[in-house]
């Protein structure tokens, strides 16, 4: 049985480029994916139901973008990495150490998203230069979720302005 060509309108070296780059989305998203779980099972201290709660939004929203991205790697006419060894050799997030402080969770997860935007940066250069359109809006919708989540973790981090309270 012949297989289909698939003919969108975008080269097939630019399919390829721009799925490569989503690859590496994918992996860096299911890594932190990962690692916000983790650190929702094992937050401690007196912010644990505001980290816990918060971490679990964030997983959610990670969760559910792993698939439209994979789903989006599919329609560029590639095969979406799966498993452990492929996710580690396409990301750039660290594992953690076993039990980080509930800041220090906090700041490795805002790191996270700040490299995940980094990646999503170049993959959507890539993207632009395809003139691959459904995939930009894929990685704007992306770059501004993971925009928005480091600012909040990164405000659990900042000090109170006490003379701004005054």
């Amino acid at each position: 049985m012949p297989i289909a060509t698939l003919n969108t309108g975008i080269s097939i070296e630019g399919r390829k480029a721009v799925a490569n780059g989503l690859s590496n989305v994918l992996a860096d998203t299911f890594c932190l994916y990962e690692k916000t779980h983790g650190f929702h099972w094992n937050v401690t201290g007196p912010m644990f139901q505001t980290l816990h709660l918060m971490f679990m939004e964030q997983y959610t929203e990670l969760w559910n973008s792993i698939d439209v991205i994979a789903e989006r790697i599919r329609a560029l006419g590639e095969y979406a990495p799966f498993g452990g060894d492929a996710m580690k050799r396409l990301t750039i997030i660290s594992d953690s150490p076993l039990h980080p402080r509930a800041m220090e969770m906090v700041n490795e997860l805002m790191k996270g998203h700040e490299s995940v935007c980094r990646t999503v940066r170049v993959t959507l250069n890539l993207a632009e230069e395809a003139e691959d359109h459904p995939t930009i809006d894929l990685l704007t919708e992306r770059l501004l979720a993971h925009e928005k989540t480091a600012w909040m973790l990164r405000s659990l981090l900042e000090e109170e302005d006490v003379e701004a309270v005054q």
